[in-house]
């Protein structure tokens, strides 16, 4: 499925809630069709900005070799290394430094881009220059769990949207064993990826784009009646993608990201029958006393670049409507055709 690399951007911007930080790449002027080269451009921008404006500082213990004692003495370091017989000592003491975890993710991954096979020379050209203002800063080994790690307030925030670049970058680059060099995984080709992407660029999207609903994920419990607890503890947990409720409508999308999203039986296309018969489960069992959740409209949403289609249904009271929206348009449209959804006219 090739999307527009514009779209990709506003996909990650929506997905990772951070829209508002959008502008920190002016996607009209995006001439790029590599998905590497985009977040290339969103690491050379967003590196520019932290350095323009300070690079975050810490206070971090560090150890030396001092005159004397200053901060907290390492006795067993200064005897092991034998320096009290010149009057020196191993100390350690709190430094304001800019050797800290986020910046250590921040450089090592420029450092990794600079070895990238087929990154735009101009884009390699511009890190190699930020990579060089850089201070001193150590590069390290990045694991996923240093993202977790990370915390972000008021004074640093503008680095959430550089690190989330810097973190689906470092789980899509492998090195080249045979030359050193790294390549970069293209996980747009990943449907597994891509469903969590698209799943959570609908959710935000709705979130941001529109104040009627209140928009979240629902655990629904399973309308089965046991004497046995045992029992009920071993049904499978049941969670919509995305649940909009208003004071009076209610309505369960659930996305689904495919190559193909419609399945070809001798020759015919159909709907996806397992993504049916789960939508018509949420529907069925989340129903209450609550007028809203009787009448309760689902909608399965599959992305596409063409090949457009939407089927509407009615069972009892519920609407069903089980559409495409495509990613291979101007991203007017895209928004329009979302909002279009969610319409009374389901």
């Amino acid at each position: 499925m090739q999307i527009p690399i514009q779209n990709i951007y506003y996909l990650l911007c929506y997905a990772w809630d951070k829209l508002d930080e959008s502008d920190i790449v002016d996607v009209k002027a995006i001439s790029t069709t590599e998905l590497i080269n985009l977040f290339a451009k969103i690491l050379i921008n967003g590196t520019a900005y932290l350095l323009k404006h300070g690079l975050d500082r810490y206070y971090v213990e560090n150890e030396h070799i001092v005159n004397g004692i200053k901060g907290k003495l390492n006795l067993s370091a200064s005897i092991k290394q034998n320096t009290l017989p010149s009057n020196k000592t191993i100390c350690l003491y709190d430094e304001f430094d800019y050797n800290i975890l986020h910046n250590q993710i921040l450089k090592t991954t420029i450092s990794k881009l600079l070895k990238v096979k087929n990154l735009d020379n101009d884009l390699k050209n511009e890190l190699h220059r930020l990579f060089i203002k850089l201070p001193l800063i150590s590069e390290i080994q990045i694991r996923n769990s240093h993202f977790k790690q990370i915390r972000l307030h008021r004074n640093n925030c503008k680095y959430g949207f550089v690190l989330k670049v810097c973190q689906i970058i470092n789980e899509n680059l492998f090195i080249d064993e045979s030359s050193g060099s790294y390549q970069f995984k293209d996980f747009l080709q990943e449907e597994k990826a891509m469903a969590r992407l698209f799943e959570s660029f609908v959710r935000n999207f709705y979130k941001i784009e529109q104040s009627v609903f209140s928009v979240k994920r629902e655990d629904i419990k399973w309308n089965f009646v046991t004497e046995n607890e045992i029992d009920l503890r071993m049904l499978p947990k049941m969670s919509t993608d995305i649940s909009l409720i208003s004071s009076s409508r209610k309505i369960i999308i659930d996305t689904k990201f495919y190559k193909e999203a419609l399945e070809t039986r001798f020759t015919h296309e159909k709907i996806n029958s397992s993504n049916l018969y789960q939508l018509f489960s949420y529907l069925k069992n989340q129903e209450s006393d609550l007028e809203i959740t009787k009448a309760c409209e689902g909608v399965l949403l599959y992305p596409s670049v063409g090949n457009d289609f939407k089927f509407s249904y009615r069972f009892q009271n519920h609407r069903i409507k089980i559409a495409s929206i495509n990613l291979n348009q101007d991203w007017f449209y895209i928004k329009k055709d979302l909002l279009e959804i969610i319409s009374e006219e389901i």
